[in-house]
């Protein structure tokens, strides 16, 4: 297996290009999930290479851009890792893992197996295999209940569900790798604290997932909402290409190495405000839909808004699709999907 490590670094227009052609290659965990998918699309948009691994617990094969390799498998199944890097990996994005804070609270040990063990696997291999960048998927649970909003990076961090626990837990091995002297070569580290991330191949299904894509599959079906709180909660929705572009920006600032960025809107948006939103664009309201509310879930964040001024002046970010926009255009897959 060849290394390109020393290889000199060609860029050609938007894409970064090794050597003879040689385009970067990226590693995308959890790559046919809602998030890892879609980065997949835009990686390979822009020119790069890309290896999906994926266990289909909650993702998907047909999300999967025909262009990209593909292997499923789990990330803490050594014999698939090796499957995985007998080609040269370059960068990683770190997706793969247990997004619930409800599901964390049922089984914690498969929680911390995932999000903790499935990292420390990943970190190893990148050592092995000595890959140099590692981008992580970290979590706006990470903070618990903010001392102030909008939040920012430099805020107290103290996740009070066990899945913010986790997250937390290997962000902070991610980070404490970026910082190691003793490798015969540097991991250079980012860690993004995503808000909440919506948009198109958010499941329908899967009442774990997003609040988003949760309340438009109920519509579709025609059932009650169910609400857990009075629905004044707030939460900072961002959609997933300004998302991705978030992340394929940091690929090669070394401006961003070693840090940790919020990935939000920088706006609040309430329960009942997102509820209204989505009812409206079926024709529907909270006067003449069955909207049902009850008692709070522990782990709830009342309200979160990113302070999102890092990303915008470090890695030169811009949220391109607003709220309206970026609801506007998931509702409108969400129908097509679901007739």
């Amino acid at each position: 297996m060849g290394s390109n490590l020393d290889c000199v670094e060609v860029k050609i227009g938007n894409n970064q290009m090794k050597g003879e052609n040689f385009m970067k290659h990226i590693l995308v965990t959890g790559g046919a999930g809602f998030i890892g998918s879609n980065m997949t699309d835009e990686l390979i948009k822009r020119g790069y290479k890309v290896t999906v691994i994926d266990n289909e617990s909650t993702g998907l094969k047909e999300n999967v851009n025909k262009k990209a390799r593909y292997i499923k498998g789990d990330i803490r199944d050594n014999k698939v890792m090796n499957k995985v890097f007998n080609e040269k990996i370059n960068v990683i994005f770190h997706i793969a893992g247990c997004a619930s804070t409800i599901k964390s609270f049922h089984d914690p040990a498969a929680d911390l197996s995932t999000n903790v063990s499935g990292t420390i696997n990943i970190i190893n291999y990148a050592i092995k295999y000595k890959v140099s960048r590692i981008l992580y998927a970290s979590s706006m649970t990470s903070y618990g209940i903010p001392d102030k909003l909008p939040i920012k990076e430099t805020q107290s961090t103290r996740p009070i569900s066990y899945y913010g626990i986790t997250k937390y837990a290997a962000e902070r091995y991610i980070m404490a790798t970026g910082l190691r002297n003793d490798l015969p070569f540097k991991i250079n580290v980012t860690a993004f604290r995503m808000f909440n991330v919506y948009g198109r191949r958010q499941s329908l299904e899967n009442p774990y997932q997003g609040v988003v894509s949760i309340f438009i599959g109920n519509v579709l079906r025609n059932e009650p909402i169910t609400i857990f709180g009075d629905g004044k909660q707030s939460r900072d929705f961002v959609h997933i290409r300004d998302v991705a572009d978030a992340w394929i920006s940091a690929i090669d600032n070394k401006n961003s190495f070693g840090e940790v960025f919020n990935l939000g809107s920088g706006i609040r948006v309430s329960i009942n405000e997102l509820v209204d939103v989505i009812l409206k664009s079926f024709g529907k309201s909270r006067k003449n839909y069955k909207v049902i509310y009850k008692e709070e879930r522990p782990g709830d964040q009342k309200h979160m808004q990113a302070d999102i001024s890092k990303a915008k002046k470090i890695l030169n970010w811009r949220i391109k699709i607003p709220f309206y926009k970026g609801m506007k255009d998931t509702i409108e897959w969400a129908k097509q999907v679901y007739k």
